[in-house]
């Protein structure tokens, strides 16, 4: 973690130097500013690839470049950060061939901000210190990157509309999650659809979850309640899960509706 730190503080030096904002920083190098800021802090990793981008837009004389092996000896050593109880889920999905989410309270990990996260881990009880937080953080903005690797996986969300009008973090923060949604909606491997309220009942009311096909396997189920993880893999109690799934996005706004109703909400902030 060291190795990042210092990584991230050069990396905030140069762009400042350079004269430029975390967000004109991001739209040179592809990342958006939350990725940015979080690399700058230390708490996301810095690829190779994105060093080699950084390296000449902030004039860096190949200061970045130089200390890619030490990044990829870091990324190499680094031990799981994941809690015991959800390792077997963290490393199916990093290399998961499709994605597919249905959540209906707060917006699914793999699409938080930093600061959304932070006040998610935030109002946890029993309290979390600062560090915990911050760790957890971490844990969660290096669980996206499965959404930047190639080959991309295929990625679907149905998420109920409560969970845009909730401003988790107060507004600012709410805005940022918002528009990160419309930023990565726009992936091309990356389908968010909106089960809008007004729909008075679908075929998954009693909790959210998770469906993945992890590389070279059948499909899988993950449900969590109250931090109680539950994996399913026989075949009969996920094609049920899988078709409810079906289900529930046929009866859900198309991603282009969806996409025109995350805008006209965040227009109105």
């Amino acid at each position: 973690m060291g190795v990042f730190a210092m990584v991230g503080r050069q990396l905030k030096l140069l762009r400042e130097r350079a004269g430029l904002s975390q967000p004109e920083f991001g739209a040179l190098v592809g990342y958006g500013p939350d990725h940015i800021s979080a690399m700058e802090r230390g708490v996301r990793t810095p690829r190779p690839d994105f060093l080699v981008k950084a390296d000449p837009i902030l004039n860096a004389d190949g200061m970045l470049i130089a200390v890619i092996p030490e990044v990829e000896d870091a990324m190499r050593r680094a031990r799981t950060r994941h809690p015991e109880w959800y390792r077997g889920q963290a490393e199916m999905e990093k290399e998961a061939e499709e994605l597919h989410f249905y959540a209906n309270q707060a917006v699914p990990g793999l699409l938080q901000t930093a600061d959304y996260a932070r006040a998610v881990f935030a109002k946890r009880r029993p309290f979390l210190s600062e560090e915990t937080i911050e760790k957890r953080v971490a844990d969660r903005l290096s669980r996206q990157q499965v959404l930047e690797r190639w080959p991309a996986p295929i990625v679907s969300y149905v998420l109920e509309e409560v969970m845009l009008d909730r401003a988790i973090g107060g507004k600012r923060a709410h805005a940022d999650q918002l528009g990160h949604l419309l930023t990565v909606g726009d992936r091309q491997n990356i389908e968010i659809q909106v089960m809008p309220t007004k729909v008075e009942e679908h075929p998954s009311l009693g909790s959210s979850f998770n469906l993945l096909v992890p590389k070279g396997h059948e499909q899988v189920a993950y449900l969590e309640a109250q931090g109680h993880p539950q994996l399913i893999i026989h075949r009969d109690d996920v094609r049920k899960i899988a078709d409810r799934y079906g289900i529930m996005r046929a009866m859900a706004l198309t991603p282009k509706e969806s996409r025109a109703l995350i805008v006209e909400k965040l227009e109105k902030l």
